[in-house]
């Protein structure tokens, strides 16, 4: 009989609500506890979705022998202290993007977590949904040729509250990591590390990037690949791969996308997904395979692409004057 893996949350929010979910989803995985620096808030979340036990620190959590692994879905500043606690108390761990605030807290992480020989990843959900490995299988099997361009952009007008995330820098906020993350991800999964990095950004009033656009480069390749994230304006977030035999579209919302078209030699083939939940269920089940197998790294989505990401975000932030 499968192992039955003890689940912790840490800081239940909008996004950790949808995880545990999801979480009932798969086989092998239990919500054993949560905690909030306010047991009202974690009694209550532990009752919506099951959980055996709240707790009023983060710490009661890391140190209860009986959590196996723990779901970091706490604001992005303290991604990598919460990472750290859990491993450093031998659990295992998946943290919501971004995993730290710069490529050095993940090297920090990754060390920690192989000398604790614990598990680690980064909790970049859209990898795993079947619609995005679809999308990847025609661009490896060479469907639409070499790729030559990709565009992806993120955009949504946000609410102007500078005691919310979104704005508040001492949080993380700022357009490049809370949704921009998603396209530079998109782009570095196709085409790897870039030659050249070309950014620009509003700064806005709070000293985050309200607005940013990034043009990476890939010389041998002949890639250029065309992104950008945006809190000011409604716009379609939709993504493009073109090829030298076709080009393939994902539509808005394109980093959970139920549905994809594929133009090849000019013929349109439509691809529709039917997925349960809210899609978090496909990197959960990406976990409990890894535990299960011994493996302390995701193979699909090991810590090397997601240091690859955070020395490119770094990149991104020097280019456009943002320090955290």
């Amino acid at each position: 009989m499968a192992k039955k893996w003890n689940w912790g949350i840490i800081a239940p929010g909008r996004i950790a609500e949808k995880f545990a979910s999801d979480l009932k989803l798969v086989d092998g995985a239990n919500l054993y506890a949560v905690a909030s620096r306010s047991l009202f808030k974690a009694q209550a979340f532990a009752n919506k979705f099951n959980a055996e036990i709240a707790y009023e620190s983060y710490e009661e959590l890391a140190k209860d022998p009986n959590v196996d692994i723990v779901y970091i879905a706490s604001p992005h500043t303290f991604h990598f202290e919460h990472s750290l606690l859990c491993l450093q108390n031998g659990k295992h761990v998946l943290c919501e993007k971004p995993m730290g605030m710069n490529a050095a807290q993940v090297n920090e992480l990754k060390r920690v977590a192989s000398g604790r020989k614990k598990f680690l990843m980064e909790a970049l959900w859209t990898k795993f949904i079947p619609s995005f490995r679809k999308c990847f299988d025609l661009v490896q099997e060479g469907h639409i040729g070499e790729v030559k361009y990709i565009q992806a952009n993120f955009c949504f007008r946000a609410e102007y509250d500078t005691t919310k995330r979104l704005f508040n820098k001492e949080l993380g906020g700022g357009s490049l990591l809370d949704i921009g993350i998603y396209p530079v991800f998109f782009a570095l999964e196709l085409a790897g590390k870039p030659n050249e990095i070309l950014a620009s950004a509003v700064i806005g009033q709070t000293g985050v990037d309200e607005n940013c656009n990034i043009i990476l480069k890939y010389n041998q390749q002949g890639v250029t690949a065309s992104l950008s994230s945006s809190f000011l304006v409604n716009a379609p977030s939709e993504a493009l791969i073109a090829g030298t035999k076709g080009y393939i579209r994902m539509y808005s919302k394109w980093h959970e996308p139920t549905s994809l078209d594929a133009v090849i030699d000019g013929q349109i083939h439509h691809y529709a997904f039917d997925e349960q939940g809210f899609g978090y269920q496909y990197e959960i089940k990406e976990v409990i395979g890894c535990l299960n197998r011994g493996e302390l790294q995701s193979a699909e989505y090991p810590l090397s692409k997601s240091l690859l990401l955070h020395q490119t975000l770094d990149r991104v932030r020097q280019q456009i004057g943002l320090e955290y």
